[in-house]
């Protein structure tokens, strides 16, 4: 895969110095924010594509458009100090194959975005421009949530969408305030993302970088800081599924999780390396994997994440929230190298676009790996992991007892959360409905006293507790093992400090 990508950077280049440049102030682009430009750009791109390919370059200044495509062979380059402004009018948009998007391709094959300059879709005001139209009477209510107020995601310009393209390079570029979906590749393989900044609490749903059923993705010394989730994989379709992915040296933040996997998953997820990544003020987990479609999650690696000030580290869910298909497979997941601080309150306070509260009174949620009573999570390792809480669960706040562990909700179709199950008997580790657990050298440390016991294995089978330390409970048994099989069990390594 290395190979390949090395290849198509040195394609990519050689194209680069041989192709024309198109500045778009030769087709009659005007700078100032003021004077829509949306043809003029396309007047480059077409004749960069007429003569084989081509860069297309946006000066130093600030150029509004509306809806523009990439063709075959075409590289958007964005000078330093060079701004491509999103209208925000909603006219100026159109819908290609998916969903409308400021930077659009679809079947193109070798299309770039580069430089140094920023695209800013203006998000907010142009969702507040759609959501007025709703009010006036010429915006579809079959387009609307009406119990949010607000227009649906798919009816909000992202800023980039590629569909269906192959050989993407984006890369040195800033991406800001989306009104949706930052940006989105579905159905693309040999996907290159490399030193993007990506800046968005505009607006809802405002996900950094979504990857849908594409192959060949590599990301790679990104700064993510979005709304909603960070890094997004997501499977839409049940005949295509996200294959050979690798999310490296990328620093995240999130009002929702840093990397998720999901939620929607039809086709699924295979072969996923990621490592290196740093996590900071995100409201939910570090890491989400989630498989609840009908679709097969395997053969996932995450190696050294590091995350302060979250409200989760790690989630894993097998559900069946499609329950027009039998529930999926999620199997062979590697985590090791991860260190976690646990936030006490709300981390993520000073975004504007805020998840919304939970709906009930709850202490901080333990990390989770569950999978459903007939379908279990196949095959976790859990090694090297350091999860720090902040303790002071009380039951007079909420309260989950051990005598009511079998009350704990299966919630087989519900949509997947850390927070889904409620109030949960344990503050570190809830494990239930898994088959294959080894854990090597797992660490919790709670700061001060919580009611609920530290670690619960329900329903597990073929469990293998090679070490783990516990610090800071000071319950006699702070490790509960319930209707579990256990094939290997280093009692020695299993420590309680208080």
């Amino acid at each position: 895969m290395k190979f390949l990508l090395l290849i198509f950077y040195i394609s990519l280049g050689q194209t680069a110095l041989l192709a024309k440049d198109y500045n778009i102030l030769e087709f009659g682009a005007k700078p100032g924010g003021n004077s829509l430009n949306s043809s003029q750009i396309q007047s480059a791109i077409d004749a960069a594509y007429k003569h084989g390919g081509g860069r297309v370059v946006i000066p130093a200044g600030s150029f509004l458009s509306g809806s523009i495509v990439l063709k075959t062979g075409v590289e958007l380059y964005l000078m330093k100090n060079a701004i491509l402004l999103g209208s925000t009018d909603p006219a100026h948009y159109i819908r290609l194959h998916r969903w409308m998007a400021l930077v659009m391709a679809d079947s193109q094959n070798n299309i770039a975005i580069t430089g140094q300059g920023t695209i800013n879709g203006q998000g907010r005001r142009l969702a507040l421009n759609i959501d007025s139209l709703f009010y006036i009477g010429q915006f579809d209510s079959l387009h609307y949530e009406l119990v949010e107020k607000r227009p649906r995601a798919d009816w909000r310009p992202q800023i980039i969408e590629f569909v269906n393209c192959t050989n993407i390079l984006v890369r040195g570029v800033s991406i800001k305030n989306a009104a949706s979906w930052v940006q989105t590749y579905d159905q693309c393989s040999h996907v290159t993302l490399d030193h993007i900044r990506v800046e968005s609490d505009a607006y809802w749903n405002n996900d950094g970088i979504d990857i849908q059923d594409c192959k060949n993705v590599r990301i790679t010394h990104c700064f993510v800081n979005s709304a909603d989730d960070g890094i997004c994989l997501k499977s839409q379709s049940a005949l295509h599924y996200c294959d050979s992915i690798y999310i490296a040296d990328c620093t995240i933040r999130s009002s929702a999780s840093a990397i998720k996997f999901g939620t929607v998953s039809h086709g699924g997820f295979k072969n996923v390396m990621i490592e290196n990544i740093k996590v900071y003020d995100t409201f939910r987990s570090a890491i989400a994997i989630e498989c609840v479609d009908g679709g097969t999650l395997e053969n996932v690696i995450v190696d050294h994440l590091r995350a302060v000030n979250t409200g989760n580290a790690i989630f894993i869910r097998l559900g069946k929230r499609n329950q027009s298909r039998d529930a999926g497979e999620l199997r062979n997941v590697t985590l090791k190298n991860i260190t976690v601080k646990v936030a006490s309150g709300r981390p993520d306070n000073a975004y504007e676009i805020r998840g919304p509260e939970l709906p009930f009174f709850h202490n901080t949620f333990p990390s989770s790996i569950t999978g459903i009573p007939g379908h279990r999570v196949e095959n976790v390792l859990l090694e090297n992991i350091k999860i720090i809480y902040p303790g002071e669960g009380n039951n007079g706040l909420a309260n989950m007892p051990l005598s009511r562990l079998d009350e704990v909700s299966e919630k087989e179709t519900a949509y997947p959360e850390f927070s889904m199950f409620g109030e949960l008997p344990a503050w570190g580790l809830y494990l239930r409905h898994v088959d294959g657990l080894e854990m090597k050298n797992v660490k919790l440390t709670i700061k001060k006293a919580d009611y609920r016991t530290s670690v619960i294995f329900d329903d597990v089978k073929n469990l293998q507790l090679l070490s783990m330390i516990i610090s800071g409970d000071r319950k006699p048994a702070p490790v509960i093992i319930h209707n579990t099989e256990i094939i290997k069990m280093n009692e020695k390594q299993i420590v309680l400090k208080i």
